[in-house]
């Protein structure tokens, strides 16, 4: 159902002349299904599920409108006011944010013919664009995510409202303003916990260990090894 609307969707915009056509443009795309065991899937699904959201929720509205199945229906709504809600784009955008950029390194590591020195370059270069991400890349997410809602018509929530928590007492809640818990309590603190995992499997003395095996390997007469790189 979601493919037969995404096709409606392209052909209408096709003969709009709002969409080109051509040989290799338009091709469709399907929602991917996560492998528990390869992480770089997990990135595919995310941006799948970005590009055919709206298709998502058109389907989940007319199996609640269909009311063929009470089941079926009523677990298509639970889904539709999920998909629907800031926390779940937000979610949605900081996991896709996160995985593009260990996405390369996830590829990598899991290579038969792995070299160690080309690895351990992307896992520095990966803690270096999660420390800018978390730094300096507030603004552009929250702008990616609001514009996303926007186009959907999913309500944004005032950033300097009080966070009004689900499922509990709010007497027994800290106050908390919307910025900090998305900005604090999500973007900041789940990226830092990114950082310290990289850390902990690729702390110096480990990487030390891995280049100086791959420096003496005996491929090419050991012309990789220099005892400067060693430290």
């Amino acid at each position: 159902m979601v493919r037969e609307r995404q096709q409606a969707k392209v052909m209408e915009a096709i003969q709009n002349y709002e969409l080109p056509s051509g040989q290799g443009l338009n091709q469709e795309t399907s929602l991917k299904r996560a492998s528990d065991t390869r992480w770089g899937s997990h990135y595919g699904t995310l941006v799948s599920l970005i590009n055919m959201l709206s298709f998502v929720i058109e389907v989940l509205e007319m199996i609640v409108d269909d009311d063929v199945s009470l089941d079926q229906s009523g677990e298509a709504d639970v889904l539709l006011n999920l998909l629907q809600s800031f926390d779940f784009v937000s979610s949605l955008f900081f996991m896709k944010e996160i995985l593009a950029i260990t996405n390369v390194l996830s590829h990598a590591l899991q290579k038969e013919d792995l070299y160690i020195v080309s690895a351990m370059a992307l896992v520095k270069a990966c803690k270096q664009q999660l420390q800018v991400m978390m730094d300096n890349g507030w603004d552009a997410w929250l702008d990616k995510v609001s514009c996303f809602c926007g186009k959907h018509d999913i309500d944004i929530p005032d950033m300097n409202d009080i966070l009004v928590a689900r499922g509990r007492s709010r007497r027994r809640v800290q106050k908390l303003t919307n910025l900090h818990h998305y900005r604090v309590d999500l973007f900041i603190d789940v990226i830092d916990k990114q950082l310290q995992e990289l850390n902990n499997r690729f702390n110096e003395t480990s990487t030390k260990l891995l280049l100086c095996v791959a420096y003496l390997s005996p491929y090419d007469s050991f012309s990789a090894f220099d005892i400067e790189k060693l430290g």
